[in-house]
């Protein structure tokens, strides 16, 4: 899922990456609107907000909604730039790897601090929103940046266009037959089921769970990272073997 980069990905890399993701971002959303009452898959409605509190005065609260707008820029912005910079230096696995990681960190962090530190106070509440959008936007950006903006799964609002844009066009039987309009609506298709069995998951964890749902989130991430790394395992492992037969022979 991250090893290939851009062109190089076969729909069934995306669907595999897509599903994942947008299966833990419906996660984090559901959990966070238990706890925080806020969204943080997407920044859509705070560009709203923003401009409601602004029109209000309410100066601090702009603040901060602006401060959550920026956050999620920079985490996405953040995956950018290592995949531009790491592409050549180090192996696409290690590079795609490091956003990855660091959005297990910061949804680790808010796990962890729920557990132990959380009073219920306004400006903990307003970090720990702001940790998980950059989270999210880090998520996003990897996404968006190792597949070409094919796949984004943080946020549903254009895909949900996509996919009204294809069933309409699948009216024709021409477009029926054409294989990358219908790799593509799988692909749509995909992200969305995971993105809302993500949040149905969520939903009856934190029943259970509570703030651990979380961990959950982070283990799901974790599942990415080390898929590609057991397939690194098997190619090396055939290619060890392959050169072995041929030395006996």
């Amino acid at each position: 899922m991250l090893r290939k980069y851009s062109n190089h990905r076969t729909i069934q890399d995306n669907i595999k990456l897509g599903g994942l993701t947008a299966f833990s971002a419906g996660m984090v959303n559901v959990a966070s609107v238990i706890v925080f009452f806020s969204f943080t898959s997407n920044v859509t409605g705070y560009y709203a907000v923003f401009a409601q509190e602004i029109a209000k005065g309410n100066w601090y609260q702009g603040a901060v909604v602006l401060f959550w707008i920026l956050l999620f820029l920079i985490g996405s912005m953040f995956s950018n730039l290592i995949i531009i910079h790491g592409k050549g230096k180090f192996s696409a696995y290690l590079t795609h790897s490091i956003p990855l990681v660091l959005e297990i960190l910061s949804i680790l962090f808010v796990g962890i601090y729920l557990d132990v530190f959380y009073e219920d106070s306004l400006k903990e509440t307003e970090i720990l929103v702001g940790a998980l959008l950059f989270a999210m936007g880090l998520q996003n950006g990897l996404t968006a940046s190792i597949s070409n903006s094919v796949v984004k799964t943080t946020h549903l609002t254009g895909l949900t266009t996509d996919l009204a844009i294809l069933i309409s066009m699948f009216t024709k039987e021409a477009n029926r037959n054409n294989k990358d309009l219908v790799d593509k609506f799988h692909l749509l298709l995909t992200i969305v089921t995971s993105y809302v069995m993500g949040g149905l998951l969520s939903g009856i964890s934190f029943n259970y769970l509570s703030n651990k749902t979380f961990y959950v989130v982070c283990f799901v991430l974790l599942i990415i990272g080390l898929y590609d790394h057991y397939k690194l395992y098997l190619l090396k492992k055939q290619f060890v073997k392959r050169h072995r037969e041929e030395l006996v022979a």
